[in-house]
C-alpha cells in the first residue's frame, strides 16, 4: 500500500503541532543561546582566550612555555575544540578517539558534544568529567575532580548548563539537566541537583543555596571565602543559651530574695504582737 506525499506531510504537520509531545532534543543553536555561547568555528581566538585566561587565574603561571607544555587543562581544551569541530560536522569515530587520547594524556574527559565557551580554565583537571550535552559559559573556572554528569537514561539534553563566570570547586558534582546561573560559586565536594539562580553560593550534599549577593564583584580565586551557615547557626544558638542562662540567674536571685523575705515576715509579726500585748497590759494597770 502506497502513501501519498500529501498524507505524509499532513501527518508530520499534525505531529509537529501537537504540544503534548515533549521535545527531548534541543538543537545546538538553542543550547548555545541558553548559555549565551555563540556557535563558532574552531579559531585561533578561542585557543588564545583559553591560553590568556590562565595567566589571569593561576598565580603559578610564570611564562608561556610552562602554560603551553605543562597545563593539562589547556591541552584538554585544545583537543576538545578539534573534536567538537568534527562532531558538529557529524564525523563519527574520530571525535571520540581524540577525546579518548585527551583523557589518556590529561586525565580530563570531555565528550566531543559538550559546548564550552571561550576563556574557560580547568585548573589541575585530573578526574574532570564533562558530559555530552553539557554547556559551559564563558570564563568559567573548574577545579579537579568535577563532574558535569547526567541522571537516568533519557535522551536529549541531560547534562547541566553553566552560566558565565561560574566557579565549580574541587570534587563538586553537578548532575542532571539543570541551569546554573551566572557568577555562581559551588563549594568543594558539593552535589548540585537543582537549578541555581545567578550570583548564588551553593554548598553541601545535596547542594543548598546559602547566600545570594547581587552585583558584587568577587575575585574568582577567593573560592575558599564561602559563608559558613552552620557556624552562624551554632553561634546564634550559643548566644541564645547565654541569654537564657542570664535570665535564669536573675530569676534564681529573685526567688532567693523572696524566700528570705517570707522567712522574716513571721518574726516581724511575732514582735509586733508581743509589743501590742505589752501596751495593752500597761494600759490596763491602775
Amino acid at each position: 500500500m502506497q502513501t501519498s506525499p500529501n498524507r505524509i506531510e499532513k501527518f508530520l504537520t499534525e505531529n509537529n503541532s501537537n504540544e503534548s509531545v515533549p521535545n527531548f532534543a534541543m538543537s545546538s543553536e538553542e543550547m548555545h543561546n541558553k548559555a549565551n555561547i555563540p556557535v563558532r568555528k574552531i579559531s585561533f581566538e578561542l585557543i588564545w582566550s583559553d591560553f590568556r585566561i590562565i595567566f589571569e587565574r593561576d598565580p603559578a603561571a610564570h611564562n608561556w612555555l610552562e602554560v603551553l607544555f605543562c597545563y593539562p587543562g589547556f591541552h584538554a581544551l585544545c583537543l576538545h575544540r578539534i573534536a567538537h569541530w568534527l562532531h558538529q560536522r557529524r564525523i563519527s569515530f574520530f571525535p571520540r578517539l581524540i577525546s579518548h587520547i585527551a583523557r589518556f594524556l590529561t586525565g580530563i574527559e570531555i565528550h566531543p558534544g559538550a559546548k564550552i565557551g571561550k576563556g574557560v580554565f580547568i585548573d589541575h583537571g585530573m578526574g574532570v568529567v564533562i558530559g555530552e550535552t553539557a554547556i559551559i559559559g564563558e570564563y568559567s573556572l573548574i577545579y579537579q575532580g568535577v563532574t558535569l554528569g547526567g541522571t537516568g537514561k533519557e535522551s536529549g539534553k541531560r547534562h547541566p548548563t553553566l552560566g558565565k563566570e561560574t566557579i565549580i570547586g574541587a570534587g563538586a558534582k553537578v548532575l542532571g539537566n539543570i541551569n546554573i546561573g551566572d557568577r555562581v560559586r559551588v563549594g568543594a565536594s558539593s552535589v548540585v541537583l537543582r537549578d541555581v539562580p545567578s550570583d548564588s553560593t551553593v554548598v553541601g550534599v545535596p547542594g543548598r543555596n546559602i547566600s545570594r549577593l547581587q552585583n558584587q564583584s568577587l575575585c574568582p580565586l577567593e573560592h575558599g571565602k564561602l559563608p559558613d551557615i552552620e557556624a552562624k547557626a551554632i553561634i546564634s544558638l550559643l548566644e541564645r543559651v547565654e541569654k537564657a542562662e542570664k535570665q535564669l540567674q536573675i530569676l534564681t536571685l529573685y526567688c532567693q530574695e523572696q524566700k528570705i523575705h517570707e522567712q522574716k515576715l513571721p518574726e516581724q509579726e511575732l514582735i509586733t504582737k508581743e509589743t501590742l500585748k505589752c501596751h495593752i497590759t500597761t494600759a490596763q494597770k491602775p
